[in-house]
């Protein structure tokens, strides 16, 4: 009975040939994935009370109870406001976003943050 060829290394083509239907196959796969789930494509929003929601919440670099806030309603209208977490008080006083609720989710994302008003 004849022993069996010796193991050779795969040639150089056929090792680039399967790196690169490995990767396409992985894209395809990716694409299949957003195409059938397309709310995985767009986030929700941090924080809704009503007809308000903020998000992009980031804490100011110079005072650690200031919080930058972007809030939208469901008119498409938006506009960032510093939110002073000591006082509950919003900064700009006026906008275009209705103001009782965007206090509302100041005051929420303040408490989130662990700085609740006095």
């Amino acid at each position: 009975m004849p022993s069996p060829p010796p193991a050779r290394w795969p040639r150089p083509w056929q090792y680039w040939l399967g790196t690169r239907v490995a990767t396409l196959a992985g894209l395809v796969l990716a694409l299949i994935t957003l195409i059938g789930h397309p709310a995985l494509l767009w986030a929700a929003p941090g924080l809704c009370i009503g007809p308000v929601c903020g998000d992009e919440i980031t804490r100011s670099a110079k005072h650690h109870w200031q919080l930058r806030i972007r809030l939208n309603d469901q008119r498409g209208q938006w506009e960032r406001v510093t939110v002073d977490c000591r006082h509950g008080e919003l900064s700009p006083e006026l906008g275009p976003v209705e103001r009782g609720h965007a206090l509302a989710v100041a005051l929420k994302a303040c408490r989130l943050a662990g700085e609740s008003p006095a």
